[in-house]
């Protein structure tokens, strides 16, 4: 298949806001797409390429040769080529990368150019991402949306997803379940002002619900099989040789099989939370020192626990796992009692409570009203989307940073909220400034325009309505907590969860 049928997709993808038409446009093409070639396209459709890394940045691409005038490029032609390049390494390598990347934009007409740069820097702006090619896979393959999305979830990624669909259809789908070392996204969270709405938000019909402490660490899933023992994070990377301590506990526990949710943590000699990037640093050194709490549990021995209400999880969890690895928690009805659970948390140093449903199942990679999180403090997780050059004391860092919601209804897939430069240290500012010129897509003199990958938490004071920016609203005193280097862009806030503090 020729790139030049994925670009023309792109464009009509960018080009409308309704998601209807997005997911036709990319149905139509999928169903018109080589087997071979199924998750190549998959890929390149969400926006991405097959390499995770290819060392190519905005500067290499800043200034194209001129264009082919007519398409010959090829899907896999395309995908060879990057994996040529991704693999350059050594002396000399920088200018080999320059003349292959020369060379391939030259084979691409003006459309494919520009598309490549986008998808290249990350900076394609279609609106698509990977729930909507999954809509389209759906569609492509007549197959419920939902069936497409849990085998995704399973997989841990949406192009495999789309091949089986695509070839084998439901019986195709039907292989991807959970398997013990293969991680699966997390269960996520949604937000609430106060534990009185979470409560009423996750009862989900019953009076009782399930109130655990939030610990202010790194999310780790682990799997056990027999004594291998793998350790992910929430964003699916391996860390299993970074943390061998959390591997050997699990390692000895009572099962041969488990599939376990929880939080590795640092705590000091009197058993308080040490800060969070005293625990992101040891995790991401391999330093000992974390201490593993779990939550959940996904698989026990030979029972998928996935589609089993909470409470059985719960308790299948507490058969296995001591209660000195357990995260601390209550079962309750009580308003007063939820109330004074959350503060006794946040006087021990956590952040907050998650009040969850004890009759809902675990949704991998979702988040909705079965999992709501109570923290004192308001907090949103935001994409930085560009980066502006400081000025007076700031003068040679990178400072205020652009502040994103992900918002599914723009042609970006995101909506800016603000600016801020409030919360940073100077270690922070050195950190980003760094940072973001890898990220860099553009630069004016005054704005660095970056690709939407890092994740930033923020504290404010309120959300206002604004004329300034397209969302309509903007955060008070806005203010850097810290960056999340464990969480992805589509882990990040919607637009519509900033809006919700508008009515608080």
């Amino acid at each position: 298949m020729l790139l030049a049928e994925v670009v023309a997709t792109s464009t009509v993808v960018s080009a409308t806001r309704s998601r209807r038409e997005k997911v036709a446009a990319i149905a139509d093409l999928l169903r018109r797409t080589p087997a071979d070639e199924v998750e190549l396209v998959a890929t390149y459709l969400a926006g991405s390429v097959r390499q995770r890394r290819t060392g190519i940045g905005w500067r290499t691409l800043s200034s194209p040769p001129p264009p082919a005038s007519v398409p010959s490029l090829s899907v896999a032609g395309l995908d060879e080529r990057l994996e040529s390049i991704a693999a350059l390494a050594g002396p000399g390598s920088g200018t080999a990368r320059g003349s292959a990347v020369a060379e391939l934009l030259g084979s691409g007409t003006p459309d494919e150019q520009a598309w490549l740069r986008g998808v290249l820097t990350g900076a394609l702006r279609q609106g698509a991402l990977d729930a909507v090619v999954q809509d389209g896979v759906a569609v492509a393959a007549g197959l419920p949306p939902d069936a497409v999305r849990r085998a995704a979830m399973f997989a841990g990624s949406t192009p495999p997803v789309a091949l089986a669909a695509l070839v084998e259809g439901e019986a195709g789908l039907a292989g991807f379940t959970l398997e013990v070392g293969r991680p699966v996204a997390p269960m996520l969270a949604s937000s609430a002002p106060d534990v009185g709405a979470a409560m009423a938000r996750a009862a989900g019909g019953d009076d009782l619900v399930a109130i655990d402490q939030k610990l202010d660490g790194v999310r780790i899933q682990v799997h056990k099989d027999g004594d291998a023992v793998h350790v992910a994070s929430r964003s699916l990377d391996d860390l299993t040789a970074r943390m061998p301590e959390v591997a050997e506990l699990v390692r000895g526990l009572p099962a041969e099989r488990l599939v376990l949710d929880g939080e590795a943590i640092s705590l000091d000699e009197a058993g308080a939370p040490r800060a969070f990037q005293d625990t992101a640093s040891r995790a991401a050194s391999g330093g000992s020192g974390l201490s593993p709490y779990f939550f959940d549990l996904l698989l026990h021995d030979d029972t998928d626990l996935v589609d089993a209400p909470t409470r059985e999880r719960l308790a299948r969890l507490a058969e296995v796992v001591p209660s000195s690895l357990l995260v601390p928690r209550l079962v309750t009805e009580d308003l007063a009692t939820a109330e004074e659970f959350l503060a006794d948390t946040v006087r021990s140093g956590h952040e907050g409570v998650v009040v969850k449903s004890l009759r809902a199942p675990y949704a991998a990679g979702r988040r909705g009203s079965s999992w709501v999180k109570v923290k004192p403090v308001h907090t949103l997780d935001l994409v930085v989307l560009a980066v502006e050059h400081g000025s007076g004391r700031r003068r040679g860092w990178l400072s205020n940073i652009h502040l994103g919601a992900r918002d599914p209804s723009s042609p970006t897939g995101w909506t800016m909220l603000g600016k801020t430069f409030k919360g940073m240290t100077d270690e922070m500012l050195r950190w980003q400034t760094g940072h973001f010129r890898e990220l860099a897509v553009d630069d004016d003199g005054w704005v660095v325009r970056v690709r939407p990958e890092q994740v930033v938490e923020v504290a404010f004071d309120g959300v206002q309505r604004s004329t300034t920016y397209p969302g309509g609203v903007a955060l008070r005193f806005a203010r850097v907590v810290r960056y999340r280097d464990d969480k992805r862009p589509e882990d990040a806030d919607t637009i519509e969860s900033v809006r919700a503090h508008l009515a608080r």
